[in-house]
């Protein structure tokens, strides 16, 4: 059998968009968001990204499915990573909502004020300022400092299974080397350093089934799970300093199953956790800090996912953070700076947009926010 072409398409698309990398960036993120790229759809946008990336020769490229390396080799002492994913949640399901393809400028003028449209936030901005690097930084204009690595993948808003990311790690690992990385996910143009690790459970309870008319001849699973969400409600989530970033946990039931009908009483239920744990303590430890809180419970592992710590005094990262001039903060939801973090990379989160918007209805990025950070990252790569 012949081996697959990793640099081929995966499907015929002849017409895929067009984007223009040395556009004003806010109108790329435009173009961005009217190409529906929803997770396990990201197909056009791939075209589109590869497309543009192609139409610059100092870059070398690798596609694979949907995802797209794209290195040059200037020679440079260091190495930096700028990584990206392409997709995003499904559209909103409410109707009218501005989150809708396509992209939406109340102000009616593209390119000024507030830009509207699923993955303005989450995370288009964030694609468009590194398309627009690639193109003010190896088309013509003035050469980085270092050599640069764009990374852009698929099926970063569902299971961990499915991660682009994860597949050019396991299949382009060698390609994914660097000495500094930068994920451009939404943190307000601040850098936030690391991110917390995330682990699920399900503690489940047993009883006998009976009719409800007859319940003493039953025993009811639900109320046998009350303890659980007891201690679980009591739980004083701690607050951890790592390398000098204070790290939120949470403990929590997140989703409750049980029951048959109204007139059974119920003979089975669980109870779904989820707790993301500060990046000083490990997936294993995390799972025993559980168990000893539920202790007497059958409690399964179902998921989990390693945090990472904040990397900050890497020389590569502190002169990053210098010249952003802003304060790092903690991470404190899951990002793939943790995958970077486990092949030996620093890495942080840096982009456009407020992370609070993300997956919203009315999700949006301001068009400065996203100039902005494409100055900050031109500035520092061109120092």
């Amino acid at each position: 059998m012949t081996a697959p072409d990793l640099n081929a398409r995966p499907t015929s698309r002849p017409h895929a968009a067009r984007l223009d990398p040395r556009q004003d960036v806010a109108l790329l993120t435009a173009s961005l968001i009217d190409i529906n790229s929803v997770s396990g759809a990201e197909g056009e946008l791939a075209d589109a990204v590869e497309h543009a990336l192609r139409s610059i020769p100092q870059l070398e490229l690798v596609r694979d499915g949907d995802s797209i390396i794209a290195r040059s080799n200037l020679g440079r002492a260091e190495r930096v990573i700028l990584a990206g994913h392409l997709d995003t949640v499904p559209l909103p399901a409410t109707e009218g909502a501005l989150g809708t393809v396509p992209s939406y400028w109340p102000s009616g003028a593209p390119g000024e004020g507030i830009l509207y449209g699923r993955g303005a936030t989450d995370m288009k901005g964030g694609v468009a300022v590194q398309l627009a690097l690639a193109a003010a930084l190896f088309d013509g204009g003035a050469e980085p400092d270092k050599d640069v690595t764009f990374v852009f993948y698929d099926h970063e808003e569902v299971e961990a299974v499915k991660s682009g990311l994860g597949r050019l790690v396991r299949n382009h690992g060698s390609l994914l080397g660097g000495d500094f990385a930068i994920l451009l996910e939404p943190t307000h143009g601040t850098v936030e350093g690391g991110c917390n690790g995330t682990i699920r459970f399900e503690a489940t309870t047993v009883g006998e089934a009976a009719h409800s008319a007859r319940a003493w001849m039953g025993s009811n699973a639900i109320h046998a799970a009350a303890p659980i969400l007891a201690r679980l409600a009591a739980y004083e989530p701690r607050t951890v300093s790592v390398d000098g970033l204070d790290y939120r946990e949470s403990l929590n039931a997140v989703k409750v199953n049980g029951g048959t009908a109204g007139n059974v009483i119920p003979d089975r239920c669980v109870v779904e956790i989820n707790y993301r744990f500060a990046p000083d303590k490990t997936p294993d430890e995390a799972e025993q800090h559980v168990r000893e809180l539920l202790e007497g419970f059958d409690v399964i592992r179902t998921d989990s996912a390693a945090g990472a710590r904040p990397g900050l005094n890497h020389p590569a990262a502190a002169s990053f953070v210098a010249a952003v001039g802003a304060e790092p903060k903690p991470k404190y939801g899951w990002t793939d700076v943790a995958r970077f973090s486990e092949l030996g990379i620093p890495a942080v989160n840096f982009g456009p947009g407020d992370p609070l918007l993300a997956h919203k209805d009315n999700e949006h990025v301001e068009a400065d926010a996203v100039r902005e950070c494409l100055r900050a990252l031109r500035s520092w790569l061109t120092t």
